[in-house]
């Protein structure tokens, strides 16, 4: 297989990933705010903002689960173990040593095993979690009376922050792994453009040329 210029990421996905970048940036900024950490602003605009952020960002995902069921992009979250161990040991040793990175994209694999590991936790686990706490905090009002009701809303209050401080997490790790390996530009520059260096068989590359020209770069 030979090296190429493939754009990779389209329009969507580009747009998908920017704007739940902004939405979570803004639930975590009116979440912590909620909870005390610092006041920009009266109480009940926080709660509407984190409220209106919150039910965008699930818009945006139930857009973003239909688009990747119904294009074929889900296979890129397919976990794998072959060459796991190595990007784990990759990175938790070898890029300290200046070691390549043992994962060459392909064009139907752009995401390395440990990625797509923690990308499918995230939207299997994660999200979900986020989602369903969310909603039973907002919508208390209309199971408050009912037999689980007592102690139930401290302990999904709980569930909730808990979860939104491993989101926190996930987004440190994930701008922190932008600065290693190649430039900070190179990383970030495929979901800008669209375009990353991947590798494409025979096939692949007569399938692009011939079916969707322009997508590689020469």
């Amino acid at each position: 297989m030979s090296v190429y210029k493939v754009r990779v990421f389209s329009r969507f996905e580009r747009f998908w990933h920017w704007s739940q970048a902004l939405l979570i940036f803004t639930l975590l900024y009116s979440g912590f705010a909620i909870h005390g950490f610092y006041r920009p602003m009266p109480f009940e605009k926080l709660v509407w903002l984190h409220v209106i952020a919150a039910l965008s960002l699930i818009t945006l995902w139930i857009f973003a689960i239909f688009w990747h069921l119904t294009t074929g992009n889900w296979r890129h979250y397919l976990p794998t173990t072959n060459g796991l161990w190595a990007v784990a040991r990759y990175y938790a040793w070898g890029i300290f040593k200046g070691e390549e990175h043992p994962y060459k994209k392909r064009f139907w694999h752009k995401h390395n095993p440990l990625q797509a590991l923690s990308y499918l936790a995230l939207k299997l686990g994660l999200f979900p979690v986020l989602w369903i706490t969310g909603l039973l905090y907002l919508s208390y009002g209309f199971w408050s009376q009912g037999p689980v009701s007592a102690g139930t809303l401290e302990w999904v209050a709980v569930i909730h922050t808990l979860f939104a401080f491993f989101m926190a997490a996930f987004i440190i790790i994930h701008v922190y792994l932008l600065t290693t390996g190649h430039s900070f530009k190179a990383h970030l520059m495929p979901m800008i453009n669209g375009y990353d260096e991947v590798e494409l068989t025979e096939a692949e590359k007569a399938y692009l040329e011939q079916d969707e020209p322009g997508r590689i770069i020469e």
